[in-house]
């Protein structure tokens, strides 16, 4: 459903007034009233606001459209009356086994690339579930990142790894690209892809086909470049909802023009 103007909705339903809500955003009335006459965008950062504020999610400030589900009635906002947070905005959905058969399957098809270290790895995960959540709106593996010096991390990779090593069903080898110590994988059993969607693995092909020869200071460098690693605090986790704010350099998706 389109709604006119969900930044008036929203914030009516709510019974704020425009120099309430301003007031609340550390903005002025007129800055406010801008974004809400459409004549300018509002930043990332009072997008990540709003959404926090009427806990709705990120996308319908963005698209201007009725959110997806209300996490509580927004008129009782006011009344900070909250129900179970919408699972979209901060915290995605984990699915170990499908990471590990998207590792395993990763593996088997360029793990053997001499640039295909844990950093480019790291990278190529991040992508995967970055980009497929900005096509699809929905998660594929649904990892948690945060914002690393050298971009995005998974931070159960170490843990979830360490599983699959003990289970046998991947080796861990030290080795050296030119210099630098470089740690790499090796798949002992095959994927099972079973429980990957036709969709889900082309997806998965297309990302390791745009960034897999790249080496892991591009792919760092590359990453440094996405609206969700700069939106993100250091060592804070990374937004799945930011990648709706992308810029043409590394967005995945088009965009209809209003």
């Amino acid at each position: 459903m389109m709604i006119k103007n969900i930044l008036k909705f929203l914030r009516e339903a709510a019974g704020y007034s425009q120099e309430e809500l301003a007031e609340k955003l550390g903005i002025s009335r007129q800055t406010y009233i801008k974004y809400e006459n459409l004549e300018t965008k509002p930043t990332l950062e009072i997008v990540e606001k709003l959404a926090k504020l009427y806990d709705v999610d990120y996308a319908c400030i963005i698209d201007n459209k009725e959110p997806k589900k209300y996490s509580y009635n927004v008129i009782d906002a006011k009344k900070k009356k909250k129900e179970e947070p919408d699972i979209r905005i901060d915290i995605p959905i984990e699915n170990i086994e499908k990471f590990k058969q998207v590792f395993l399957y990763i593996l088997k098809k360029i793990g053997a690339k001499p640039n295909v270290g844990q950093t480019v790895l790291y990278k190529l995960l991040y992508f995967i579930d970055f980009d497929y959540y900005e096509l699809f709106e929905t998660q594929l593996m649904g990892l948690k990142y945060i914002k690393n010096t050298y971009g995005p991390t998974p931070i159960d990779f170490a843990k979830i790894v360490k599983e699959m090593e003990k289970n046998g069903e991947i080796e861990e080898v030290k080795t050296k690209m030119f210099s630098h110590d470089m740690t790499k994988y090796l798949p002992l059993i095959e994927p099972d892809l079973s429980i990957l969607s036709a969709r889900e693995l082309e997806h998965i092909d297309k990302v390791l086909e745009k960034h897999s020869d790249k080496t892991a200071k591009e792919l760092s460098a590359f990453s440094h470049k996405d609206v969700p690693w700069i939106s993100a605090n250091d060592m804070e986790p990374i937004e799945y909802e930011s990648v709706f704010y992308r810029t043409e350099e590394t967005s995945v998706r088009e965009y209809d023009e209003e």
